[in-house]
């Protein structure tokens, strides 16, 4: 009896593995879902809902700013960044400007490669306390360096009432913070427990170009929507590929450069989980993603659409491509900061009064990216923020502060540093300041293309959305991305089989890397 009940133990036992394996996220799940009921969900959707984690407040601060704010003592901050010459002449210009106003606060600014070298250097001066003072950061930059519990919580100094040593006070004013675009400001809350890690810098999303002299020859419509919704639903992006394709069989009507931004956004968009900072953090083997990316290898087997691993480089290489014989695509999801990229050569040639004119072989139209709700509309925030470390002295801390908010306040620094580099300035007001408007009141799809793409990106400013950032959600992201360009391409016999396994694939190399 007693074997009996140990062989009964022990299959029990064995069947409640089983059962918790098969419940899991990397588990091999058949549940697919219709399009239609997909839309339909998408519809019921508000802002403030989505597949993401809650930012309500559960941590505590870790820095109290002192008594008496600022005491104007000498100190030097070190800032680490990516920027190139251009945009280093526009940094240093501001440094001037602030020191005018804080003569002992001294700035050195040094570029440190890419955004991966920063984080990498970063990374290894933690460990000996020589970290800098302040940095440009992505998320998943943050939620590394927060293993260290060096990175300031900024919630303290935005909240802060005493002095900034210039007849000011130390934080944010209500103006000040109602002016930041919302969803690049609350970028700096999304680590699980709802503080402020970081201020958004300058920021891009992605945007649609789409050759606009093609379109309005063949009386196109600019796709505003994914899925057709009815046999001539002349603004969905499917209707619009099906229609260029007859027109150009051997197009690919479009191509959209960063596949994980792709899984990322259609996740968003439908209202599905991806990913969350707190519990269980891979969440994106569900039935709604499952059912997006069956849709969209049908329509890469159709050949209208590419992805830049698919295609082998940047696909706005595809969309610029004017020669006779070559693949050309007529639409292409990709940067607002690259919009320069999106444009054809332009050439030079004699108009008829002989005289030598320049102009482009095609004109370029952007728009937003194509959206699953049109009263819920969601597109990725991303770009720089910048991030302070703690340091023993507190003035320290308290004057990387005032340069940090100095910078990314100022109007004026804002509009020139999104002039000088493509990125969209992360303060409403920006868009009144003179020079700049007068940018943006003049932007076209030919030489002022990118203005005109900032213009749009300030047009959506209620849709950006960020995703929740902890260690591992970098591997999310490249795994979702390879994900994607497996569903697309890769050959099988069992289509629904594949993309099934192929989920419970991913969250598994999650679960390892993670």
């Amino acid at each position: 009896m007693k074997k009996i009940g140990l062989c009964l133990v022990l299959v029990l036992t064995l069947l409640t593995s089983l059962c918790l394996v098969g419940c899991g996220q990397n588990a091999i799940s058949d549940e697919y879902l219709t399009i239609e009921e997909i839309i339909a969900h998408a519809k019921t959707l508000s802002y403030g809902e989505s597949g993401g984690s809650s930012s309500d407040v559960t941590g505590t601060p870790n820095f109290n700013v002192p008594e008496g704010g600022y005491d104007g003592s000498e100190v030097t901050i070190k800032f680490y960044h990516t920027m190139g010459q251009n945009l280093r002449s526009v940094l240093v210009k501001y440094i001037e400007k602030f020191n005018q106003i804080y003569p002992n606060i001294t700035i050195e600014e040094e570029q440190v490669g890419g955004y991966d070298d920063v984080r990498s250097q970063i990374a290894t001066e933690l460990t000996v306390g020589s970290e800098p003072n302040m940095a440009y950061c992505y998320p998943d930059h943050v939620a590394l360096y927060n293993n260290t519990g060096k990175v300031v919580t900024l919630d303290n100094l935005i909240a802060s009432q005493v002095s900034d040593g210039n007849g000011g006070i130390i934080g944010l004013t209500n103006e000040q913070l109602s002016d930041f675009i919302e969803g690049y400001y609350n970028e700096g809350k999304q680590f699980g427990d709802g503080l402020m890690y970081t201020l958004p810098f300058s920021k891009s999303t992605e945007v649609l170009y789409y050759n606009k002299t093609f379109f309005e020859e063949h009386n196109l419509s600019v796709p505003n929507h994914w899925f057709s919704e009815g046999e001539n639903d002349a603004t969905s992006l499917e209707y619009v590929c099906e229609k260029i394709k007859e027109i150009e069989p051997s197009c690919i009507p479009l191509g959209y450069d960063s596949e994980a931004n792709w899984f990322i956004t259609m996740a968003e968009q439908c209202g599905a989980d991806y990913t969350s900072a707190t519990g269980d953090h891979y969440l994106f083997n569900n039935a709604t993603m499952r059912t997006v990316l069956e849709r969209f290898r049908d329509w890469y087997q159709k050949g209208y659409i590419t992805t830049q691993t698919l295609f082998g480089a940047y696909t706005s290489g595809l969309f610029v491509n004017v020669k006779e014989g070559e693949t050309h695509s007529y639409m292409s999801i990709g940067s607002s900061a690259g919009a320069t990229h999106q444009r054809p050569e332009a050439v030079t040639k004699l108009d008829d009064a002989g005289k030598e004119v320049t102009e482009y072989p095609f004109e370029v139209g952007i728009a937003s990216i194509p959206q699953m709700s049109q009263t819920y509309k969601r597109v990725i925030s991303q770009g720089p923020s910048i991030c302070i470390f703690n340091k023993a002295n507190p003035q320290e801390v308290v004057a990387t502060w005032l340069f940090a908010k100095y910078l990314v306040t100022s109007t004026q620094f804002q509009a020139e540093f999104s002039a000088a580099s493509g990125y969209v300035p992360v303060l409403k007001s920006v868009s009144e300041v003179s020079t700049y408007k007068k940018n943006l009141d003049n932007a076209d799809g030919g030489k002022n293309i990118a203005f005109l793409s900032a213009k749009i990106c300030l047009e959506q400013v209620e849709a950006y959305y960020t995703s929740p950032a902890f260690v591992g959600s970098s591997v999310a992201r490249d795994q979702v991305g390879s994900l994607l360009s497996t569903v697309l391409a890769k050959e099988a016999a069992n289509a629904r089989a594949m993309i099934s396994q192929a989920f419970a694939d991913a969250i598994a190399e999650c679960e390892y890397q993670g």
